[in-house]
């Protein structure tokens, strides 16, 4: 896929995620825990590109699930290998009504798109488009009758 140009892979090259781990850690993690109880969440930053995802291929939360479990190049860019859990569709949704709640959410698309304007990049939004398949009546007329 490097060969014939992944857009992920050079998205990965040129951006630092990590410069917005700060803002959603403060956001987005617990820090009055009483224990350490529970689910240990998904990755602050690994749910962010998540976000991306789902923005920049203009998917909904379920397709974005789908897509993160199907395609290589979606788990290499968030990190993720075969094995390892995905987000669900519910999480990916939570994860953005809290920073959405919380008045962040257009703070850091922008700081990312601005990121990427200091670089001379830009993101083109795409589109995936679900392939369906329909059964298409067939004509048991012969050669004569089509005439």
């Amino acid at each position: 896929m490097s060969k014939i140009g992944n857009p992920l892979e050079r998205l990965s090259n040129v951006v630092d995620f990590e410069m917005f781990r700060p803002e959603l850690e403060e956001n987005m993690l617990n820090h009055n825990k009483k224990n350490n109880a529970g689910a240990k969440p998904f990755d602050v930053v690994m749910m962010f590109k998540i976000m991306l995802l789902g923005r920049y291929y203009n998917l909904s939360d379920e397709q974005t699930e789908y897509q993160i479990v199907d395609r290589m190049s979606f788990r290499d860019f968030l990190g993720l290998s075969s094995g390892d859990k995905v987000p669900d569709a519910r999480t990916i949704w939570l994860f953005k009504e809290n920073l959405t709640q919380k008045g962040v959410v257009e703070q850091l698309f922008e700081q990312f798109s601005n990121y990427l304007d200091s670089l001379g990049l830009f993101i083109n939004e795409g589109q995936m488009i679900d392939a369906s398949f329909v059964e298409v009546p067939r004509q048991h007329n012969h050669g004569e009758a089509n005439s």
